[in-house]
């Protein structure tokens, strides 16, 4: 109930369907758009950014989860200059409500896979099919499920990390510590970063490292300063929203042209399977 509450008053009173007080992601200068989704600007800093080449600044998202992302950046645009490459399933979920047209969409789910090796393999071949285009790709990591000699040894297997991992948390049904929950957190980041630096390196043009949002680990928050886990919907606390631009230039700018969506029919799975996989990553839908 308090977090409801604190919800309403982020929400103006639920007048908000995303934080308005963020950025549009289109609206910036970029070719290239590298989404890791629930990395915390701070984890960023320390544990990312001194590994990679460029320069770390910040921004605010409109975004404490996912869903919102997706409508606060895509609503009714016309983003013919844009591939999107995405490991969530939420621009199949709310294809229709954001009434958002891309040049294509590469669905790129593979939750389990620990290096990303599918979706990477799914980038590097829309950067080659697409080259006059701004391109998206959105890993899942750091978003749980956590995976890593840490989590195996103090959570559930992967399979079992499903919807209400951080309610399952705050109720004590699993136990650890903060800091130990931290720790499998950074190391779900570290198993995306090899990745990350291989992009860096093979992508064209001006890329930008960001996330969608970040993650609460416990920390007191809101009107009403109550202990939250997780990116609640609408909570629009500075850990939640506050998330890296990490900005590397690797040769010329791309030519980016628009053109007709390859692709008009963004939905191909069914709901049944589109609700399985967000349930797969803790949402509830």
């Amino acid at each position: 109930m308090l977090r409801e509450f604190n919800s309403f008053i982020y929400r103006q009173g639920y007048q908000w369907n995303y934080n308005k007080r963020g950025i549009n992601i289109f609206e910036q200068d970029w070719d290239n758009l590298i989404i890791l989704d629930a990395c915390r600007y701070d984890a960023f800093r320390d544990h990312a950014a001194p590994e990679l080449p460029g320069r770390l600044e910040k921004r605010i998202s409109r975004a404490a989860a996912t869903p919102e992302f997706i409508r606060g950046n895509f609503s009714d645009r016309d983003l013919h200059d844009v591939v999107y490459v995405t490991g969530s399933s939420w621009i199949y979920k709310l294809g229709d409500e954001v009434n958002c047209e891309l040049h294509d969409v590469v669905d790129a789910k593979n939750d389990f896979d620990y290096d990303q090796s599918y979706q990477m393999e799914q980038a590097l071949t829309a950067a080659e099919e697409y080259p006059n285009k701004r391109l998206v790709i959105h890993f899942i990591p750091p978003h749980h499920p956590f995976q890593g000699p840490l989590a195996e040894k103090h959570l559930p297997p992967i399979e079992e990390q499903s919807s209400g991992f951080f309610d399952r948390l705050r109720r004590g049904e699993i136990d650890i510590d903060q800091e130990t929950l931290w720790q499998i957190y950074l190391e779900n980041l570290d198993r995306i970063l090899p990745r990350v630096k291989e992009l860096l390196q093979t992508l064209r043009g001006k890329t930008v490292i960001s996330a969608d949002h970040g993650e609460l680990f416990g920390e007191r928050c809101g009107a009403i300063p109550i202990r939250t886990w997780g990116h609640p919907i609408g909570f629009y606390a500075e850990p939640l929203v506050t998330v890296p631009w990490h900005v590397y230039e690797n040769g010329d700018r791309k030519e980016v042209i628009a053109d007709e969506p390859k692709n008009t029919n963004i939905d191909d799975r069914s709901a049944e399977e589109i609700d399985q996989h967000l349930k797969a990553l803790g949402y509830k839908v």
